[in-house]
């Protein structure tokens, strides 16, 4: 079976990005994926510096490595945050790319290799796009292999039936064809 983490930008209570992430947690179940559902909340990561890498690396950035590192997809679900991705994301994605033990500065071991695919509910009419594109371009720079497909929830305030299922059928039928991308060519890649 293809091992694919979900990792969602946010850790609000009622987040239609954390909606979203159990949407493509299903829609990658239903595709045969193994999936994690990534809480960052569950990680002590404090803001990455240099000097506290040196001095002390954190365990908990070590255990979220570990996890990517065990995967061979990660679906990235992430609010907008003033154009670009939420701090937390951000900052777990970088603790997650720093070398540990013998490794050299550019292993990146819990990334290259690996499919990976983005998603974004916002209550903008964007959905969430120019987060994503930085997205985009930070995952590639990490060195995973970006899909095409992506997921995009405008007005994200009224997109939600009660039951955390997605009303329009476009944005839905993204999440299942995004669900169905990513396990291909993680098990393709992978």
């Amino acid at each position: 079976m293809t091992s694919i983490a979900v990792v969602v930008g946010s850790t609000r209570e009622g987040s239609f990005n954390r909606a979203l992430g159990r949407l493509a947690v299903r829609a990658l179940e239903a595709q045969g994926a193994t999936v994690t559902d990534v809480d960052l909340s569950a990680f002590n990561l404090p803001l990455y510096s240099a000097a506290l890498e040196a001095n002390a690396f954190p365990p908990d950035a070590v255990r979220l490595k570990e996890l990517f590192s065990a995967q061979q997809g990660l679906l990235f679900v992430s609010p907008e945050y003033n154009g670009s991705v939420s701090p937390l994301l951000k900052n777990a994605i970088d603790w997650a790319s720093r070398p540990t033990g013998d490794e050299s500065l550019v292993a990146l071991t819990a990334y290259r290799g690996k499919a990976s695919a983005v998603m974004s509910a916002s209550i903008s009419p964007f959905g969430g796009l120019r987060g994503l594109m930085h997205l985009r371009q930070i995952l590639s720079t990490v060195q995973t292999l970006v899909i095409p497909e992506q997921v995009l929830v405008p007005g994200a305030h009224a997109a939600f039936d009660e039951s955390g299922n997605l009303k329009d059928a476009l944005p839905a039928s993204l999440v299942d064809a995004t669900a169905a991308r990513l396990v291909a060519v993680a098990k393709a890649i992978g």
